[in-house]
């Protein structure tokens, strides 16, 4: 018998082990697998040794796998990220409304007009564009 006649069956990891139980709960979730049968796959997974077990654990269930490169998931990531620099830069400009105005207070009623807003204006910005930037740069 020759080494390259004898086919090793590909292992299974953790990572790997995780995300078949993931899937099988998406399953159970979606009404596919029962509560008793959710269970019993999920042991089975946890004691697969290849990667092969762990696809005949799910192979009978419409379960759509979730990748990197689904449109969907993409759309939703980029939707979610400029929602979070629009509330980034709405708590910018609340700051620096209230910066403006204890600025403008302390100048009529003490005659300071030092223009001290400029240092949070100036940081608070530093944060909004390195947070946009990377958004805006990563939708092309």
């Amino acid at each position: 018998m020759t080494h390259s006649a004898v086919e090793h069956p590909l292992r299974a990891g953790d990572r790997e082990r995780e995300r078949c139980t993931a899937l099988l709960g998406q399953a159970m979730s979606q009404g596919y697998l029962s509560l008793p049968e959710y269970e019993q796959r999920v042991a089975q997974a946890f004691t697969a040794e290849t990667a092969d077990e762990l696809r005949r654990l799910v192979a009978d269930l419409p379960v759509p796998l979730i990748t990197r490169n689904d449109p969907r998931v993409r759309h939703r990531r980029r939707a979610a990220a400029r929602r979070g620099v629009t509330w980034h830069l709405a708590a910018y400009a609340t700051m620096v409304a209230i910066c403006l105005s204890v600025w403008l207070a302390v100048g009529l009623t003490a005659g300071a007009w030092y223009f001290w807003p400029i240092w949070p204006m100036l940081g608070g910005a530093i944060g909004v564009v390195s947070h946009a930037l990377p958004v805006r740069l990563c939708a092309r």
